[in-house]
């Protein structure tokens, strides 16, 4: 897998205002900052990860399929075959319990492959390398992203004043590996702490799973730092600023850009509920805490 093809799949994307006025008030003893990632610190072009089924990519799958050297026969369609594992799998682990259900798409594309090959669309597997190169340039394909505005210097400054950073995030495998291509850095030189990293897909669970933001609750506890002294930042009012702030977090709603931005006004979860601080550029959050 090329290590750097999120730079090369991948144009420059402009986050488009919203309209919404910052809220900036001074907010003391903070001492740690979470992170969402779609449409916070990357802007996303369908605005979060889990919208990419409602685009049609039909012909970029099989050009994909075909460049890797895995031509598909017949005209079955693939998007079809594809999504309908995912909603498999969802329904699989509600049937257990979970609510709101992630998938590990490497295991997605696993069973895809698999499948085409029983049927003989297919005339063998992809190495797991290849499996990992598809799966990048297809949600290059669905969802392109580009780094926000003022992602790196953020992250600089709050490294720089040994403020522990960590992501909360609806994700997959290559999820990390994009900040690490954008940024030409590793996320623990971005500042991340490993522990303090939530990933939707290890977890099999997505936001607003309130169970993420426990977990990041339980490691906070380790440095100590309380809950009431770390805040969340995220684009969404209840995968983000609800479910962070179940748990005791502050919180800061990012209204940065427009196709991520996500109110929630009819949601009972959200009608009353005010985020400490909104943002409309990552820069201002340094000038809040």
């Amino acid at each position: 897998m090329p290590e750097n093809l999120f730079i090369e799949l991948s144009s420059p994307l402009e986050p488009i205002p919203t309209g919404l006025n910052p809220k900036l008030p001074k907010l003391d003893n903070i001492e740690a900052v979470l992170f969402d990632i779609y449409g916070t610190l990357v802007v996303s072009g369908t605005g979060d990860i889990s919208i990419a089924q409602t685009v049609d990519k039909e012909n970029e799958l099989r050009s994909i399929l075909e460049k890797a050297g895995i031509p598909v026969e017949g005209t079955a369609r693939l998007l079809d075959r594809f999504y309908s594992l995912i909603q498999k799998d969802h329904a699989a682990s509600k049937s257990k319990g979970a609510r709101y259900p992630e998938v590990d798409i490497l295991e997605i594309w696993t069973n895809f492959f698999g499948d085409l090959q029983v049927e003989k669309f297919i005339t063998h597997m992809p190495e797991e390398e290849a499996l990992q190169t598809i799966a990048i340039q297809f949600e290059c394909a669905v969802n392109p992203v580009w780094p926000m505005p003022g992602l790196e210097q953020l992250l600089r400054e709050l490294k720089t004043k040994g403020i522990p950073t960590g992501i909360v995030s609806n994700a997959q495998f290559y999820t990390p590996l994009m900040l690490e291509n954008f940024t030409d850095q590793s996320l623990g030189d971005l500042g991340f702490r490993e522990e303090l990293c939530v990933w939707s897909y290890r977890e099999r669970l997505g936001k607003p799973s309130v169970e993420l933001f426990e977990k990041i609750k339980i490691e906070l506890s380790k440095y100590p730092i309380a809950t009431a002294n770390a805040i969340y930042v995220g684009n969404d009012m209840l995968n983000d600023i609800w479910a962070a702030d179940q748990v005791g977090l502050r919180t800061c709603l990012f209204a940065g850009d427009q196709r991520s931005l996500r109110l929630r006004h009819t949601d009972e979860r959200c009608k009353d509920l005010q985020p400490d601080l909104v943002i409309t550029e990552l820069s201002q959050l340094w000038k809040a805490i």
